[in-house]
């Protein structure tokens, strides 16, 4: 009997446990799903270490991409960034091949990031942030893969993604009317203001939840599912979003995430230049942000978001993409 056509599989992970142990000579190890999402993320701890395993989804990352991630994230370790890195098998592949439901899916195996996530961060904390994002920075802007990554643009974080999601804004159209429009003028600002921004491979998606500390406050970067070419302050924009999720939820004031955000730019400053005028983009470089993750959103909502990709959560998310817009740039220092 033929398999029937299949979207989205989740890997065994007994039968995970058994192959993972075989290709990496690892002994007693056992092997458990900790997120279906974007990829399926699964935790495999043996005798002698714990890792992270990650299956990528055909339709969201082909091989070359996924090839480039391991690059990015090989050189990122080699140069002396703080990063969770791709592990190769005992023949020294590092891509492992499933022929899974619904066609071949690529697995990797990375190091296992010690500590955890830490969203109310010390002032030590900020700096080591800032310290080890410039000196990640300084790598990735000097480095050119050998693989393709994505690139982010005006077309990829803006127009593209809002053409994407338009039908979903069916009955909200005053909503849908506000992100057009607001796009407009924040195309305007990419066009007109950010000539000599630094450029190179970024992470896209910095927020607490992809680095950890651990006891001894050394930090770990992982999660660079999502990393492309484009302006490194949208990794700086991605930071500065926690300290405004922590305001809009009420957890901290305005002064409080002014002066947070102020020692991790100080200290950011000390490795590497970062200008007046890339901290005055943020706001416009967010509104990209937004959008592009809706667009995404919107894409995959049918596999892993549809329990809250709908009218509810898009007349939500307008309404803080608004007060972004409206507030973002008194937050900052």
């Amino acid at each position: 009997m033929e398999i029937f056509p299949t979207q989205y599989s989740t890997l065994s992970s007994a039968a995970l446990n058994i192959k993972l142990g075989e290709s990496y000579s690892l002994s007693d190890t056992t092997c458990r799903l900790l997120v279906r999402n974007v990829s399926d993320t699964y935790i495999l701890e043996s005798a002698t270490g714990k890792y992270i395993f990650k299956i990528y989804r055909d339709a969201h990352r082909k091989q070359e991409e996924i090839r480039g991630e391991v690059e990015l994230l090989t050189v990122l370790f080699e140069k002396g960034a703080s990063v969770s890195r791709p592990i190769p098998d005992k023949s020294g592949e590092i891509l492992q091949v499933f022929n899974a439901a619904e066609g071949t899916r690529y697995g990797v195996l990375f190091t296992w990031a010690e500590g955890k996530p830490v969203y109310t961060m010390t002032d030590s904390q900020l700096e080591t942030v800032g310290r080890e994002m410039a000196i990640l920075h300084d790598i990735s802007s000097s480095i050119q893969l050998s693989y393709q990554r994505k690139a982010y643009s005006v077309e990829t974080v803006i127009i593209r993604p809002l053409e994407v999601v338009e039908p979903a804004f069916a009955g909200l159209e005053e909503e849908y009317d506000y992100l057009k429009h607001t796009a407009k003028e924040v195309i305007n600002q990419y066009q007109n203001f950010f000539s000599g921004f630094n450029y190179g491979y970024c992470h896209f998606d910095f927020l607490p939840k992809n680095f950890h500390f651990d006891d001894n406050d050394v930090i770990t970067f992982f999660d660079f599912d999502f990393a492309g070419e484009g302006f490194l302050a949208y990794d700086i924009t991605s930071f500065f979003i926690h300290f405004f999720l922590e305001f809009t939820t009420g957890k901290i004031t305005a002064e409080e995430a002014r002066r947070a955000f102020g020692v991790f730019v100080d200290s950011y400053r000390k490795v590497r230049r970062l200008s007046d005028e890339e901290i005055s983009a943020i706001p416009y470089l967010g509104f990209g942000f937004w959008v592009f993750y809706l667009g995404f959103q919107y894409e995959n909502f049918d596999d892993w978001s549809n329990l809250f990709f709908g009218p509810k959560f898009l007349k939500e998310r307008t309404a803080l993409i608004k007060k972004w817009m409206d507030t973002a740039h008194v937050l900052l220092p």
